[in-house]
């Protein structure tokens, strides 16, 4: 797996953090530790979120997460499992609970719920600084749980990584490594490209080339509404039902892992061979709320495109405007209004005469809007 995610550090200039996601292979002894350190770090976050809410219940106070902290040595003398446990991990479990609230008190997220098994699938390792965790090449060195095998599909600075996460997700485990990177200096700026993003076409550049729409979920819809009906069918609380879940849930993550796959090349692809980079500040939230073009808008992914591009133009010095998205498609790079409906592929200018695809024109005018 490719880098999945940058911001800038905040009170740092020209840094930012970057994540890079890679597939890892216990062996059977390993992911049984995993496992119950996933079971552990589950009862941990539900039992400390019930303590929260008998606590406020009784004396009208909320319990902090630093004296829930404090209390995890009594805990281990009670429940000897815990041991097993790194003591990051459960202080980072509770530090999880602690940001959900944040969260909802913030009003960006709803209440905190109690994790089922389903819902709870990573722990953390907080800090690598005391810790050396690529020691052994080709593998990633996990405290409590040992050496396991690592595939790295590309280079990264191992002293940088300051955070690791471990996840099991669509019948896989993987690792994702948190580091913090210096941003590139700005190239000179001398080929300058607009993009225009949609549903026929995945972008049509303003070159006039276009780059296709994979349609990855579309593809999958009708293996992944035969094994959900599968699901359905299976009795609740068995074991059969279970499999059944896994085999949803894998289908799921295949067609995530796909659509990430693609996005990072065609978004590499731009940013190497572009320096200057315009595109619509799209309102994604808002587009979907359509019940005809969600899923389809979904399934393209443009709101994660636009952030892989963000991140790798800091990282390769390039240069991203993003430009109001009004009437880029009823408008000529001439300033000519040409209304226009969805239905209508070629654009034809009454008053300066430009005939091209529709889409290629409105990227044009997207750079225009930039520059």
């Amino acid at each position: 797996m490719r880098k999945i995610h940058a911001s800038p550090v905040r009170g740092v200039p020209n840094m930012m953090v970057i994540v890079n996601r890679f597939n890892i292979e216990p062996t059977a002894e390993q992911e049984q530790k995993m496992f119950r350190t996933l079971g552990l770090c589950r009862r941990l976050y539900n039992a400390a979120l019930e303590q929260r809410e008998t606590t406020y219940r009784q004396f009208r106070k909320s319990i902090s997460c630093a004296r829930q902290q404090n209390e995890l040595p009594d805990l281990k003398k009670a429940f000897p499992e815990y041991k097993t446990v790194n003591a990051q991990v459960l202080q980072e479990c509770l530090k999880r609970l602690e940001t959900s609230f944040q969260r909802f008190f913030d009003h960006v997220s709803g209440y905190p719920h109690y994790k089922d098994r389903y819902h709870y699938s990573s722990f953390t390792y907080p800090q690598t600084d005391k810790q050396d965790h690529f020691k052994k090449k080709g593998y990633i060195y996990l405290p409590k749980i040992g050496y396991v095998k690592l595939n790295a599909h590309h280079e990264f600075d191992p002293a940088l990584v300051s955070r690791v996460n471990v996840k099991f997700h669509g019948e896989k485990w993987y690792v994702n490594l948190t580091s913090e990177i210096q941003e590139a200096e700005a190239v000179e700026v001398l080929k300058r490209i607009g993009i225009d993003v949609g549903l026929k076409t995945f972008a049509a550049l303003s070159d006039g080339s276009m780059i296709e729409n994979p349609r990855f979920f579309r593809k999958s819809e009708k293996r992944l509404a035969k094994l959900q009906r599968q699901f359905s069918r299976k009795k609740k609380g068995s074991k059969n039902r279970g499999k059944a879940k896994a085999k949803v849930a894998k289908c799921h993550a295949k067609i995530a892992n796909q659509r990430r796959d693609f996005l990072h090349k065609a978004s590499y692809h731009i940013v190497q061979n572009y320096d200057f980079i315009a595109v619509e500040d799209l309102q994604i939230k808002n587009m979907v709320k359509n019940n005809c073009l969600s899923k389809s808008i979904s399934d393209a992914g443009w709101g994660t495109f636009v952030t892989y591009i963000e991140y790798k133009s800091k990282k390769f010095g390039k240069v991203l405007v993003k430009v109001p998205p009004a009437g880029t498609s009823q408008t000529c790079v001439c300033g000519e209004h040409v209304q226009k409906d969805l239905s209508v592929r070629v654009h034809e200018c009454p008053e300066c005469g430009l005939r091209g695809d529709r889409d290629v024109v409105s990227a044009m005018v997207i750079l225009q809007r930039a520059m």
